[in-house]
């Protein structure tokens, strides 16, 4: 019984809990936008379920094919896959049940667009950000396109369609995104260097390459997430809420900027952390409709 349950937890920490819940929590503001509320909660649980295998299914595809890299760093040596307790053979077959049975699930209870952006999602993590991460430090923002998507998968299960409204949404997640993994990135970079990934901290040595990638997507950030509010997606307390949030997730950075620390770059990853959900239940509990 013990044996048994230490391999479901190795099956369950392949997947990648923690980004799969962020996954469905902006899936879940997708829907609720797109759709002006709950209009359905068979339909949801139907989009949750879909979007949660392919999501761990991603996860799994992930790092089955960079386990050889994985093994060189003290981050994710002990992964289930090159610490040795699941086969790569058991792994691959493990993902692409998961990504099939996910992207059919949502062709047959959602729709088709929804389930072409899963799809869509999964090659575009499985086969574009995971061997550009050996190649090209724009890996980053290139790996932030599929993080995005899940708000308009969302949107496309409540609506059948996207709109402007759906693109805001997407572009938000998609430049929250660099100040959060640079700040990873910068803090993990001995880690980086020695699996042989060209994160942007890697290859740039003083480190004025990313405090600039930093600073300029902290701002843009700003203007951005006011856009709900100017469009009338959401109300004037958040926009307020957005101000104020903004500021302050440009404020953590600039200190990174300054100093150079890994203890600045833990308290922007922290900053981003906390940035995200505050923004989310602002933008729900204040939607205009």
């Amino acid at each position: 019984m013990h044996l048994d349950c230490n391999i479901l937890k190795n099956y369950i920490e392949l997947t990648k809990p923690r980004i799969l819940a962020l996954v469905l929590v902006t899936t879940v503001l997708g829907f609720f936008m797109g759709g002006e509320g709950i209009i359905s909660y068979a339909l949801l649980a139907y989009l949750l379920i879909g979007t949660a295998l392919t999501c761990a299914g991603s996860s799994v595809l992930n790092q089955y094919l960079e386990r050889d890299f994985d093994s060189k760093m003290e981050r994710t040596k002990n992964r289930p896959i090159p610490a040795g307790t699941i086969s790569p053979a058991k792994a691959l077959n493990f993902g692409i049940i998961l990504i099939l049975s996910g992207i059919f699930l949502l062709y047959v209870k959602t729709n088709i667009l929804t389930a072409f952006l899963s799809l869509l999602t999964t090659f575009l993590y499985i086969l574009v950000y995971t061997p550009m991460k050996r190649i090209n430090w724009l890996n980053t923002t290139i790996g932030a396109i599929p993080g995005a998507i899940p708000p308009l998968g969302g949107w496309a299960a409540a609506t059948g369609t996207l709109n402007f409204h759906a693109g805001v949404l997407f572009l938000i997640l998609f430049l929250w995104q660099h100040p959060h993994f640079y700040a990873i990135a910068w803090m993990l970079k001995e880690d980086y260097r020695k699996a042989g990934f060209q994160m942007l901290p890697v290859i740039d040595k003083d480190g004025k390459r990313t405090f600039q990638q930093i600073l300029i997507f902290s701002i843009i950030l700003i203007p951005v997430s006011i856009i709900p509010a100017l469009t009338g997606l959401s109300g004037r307390v958040y926009l307020l809420g957005a101000i104020i949030s903004g500021m302050g997730l440009l404020f953590v950075s600039k200190k990174l900027i300054d100093s150079h620390t890994i203890a600045d770059a833990r308290n922007l990853l922290k900053a981003t952390v906390i940035y995200l959900p505050i923004l989310l239940i602002l933008i729900v509990s204040d939607a205009t409709f």
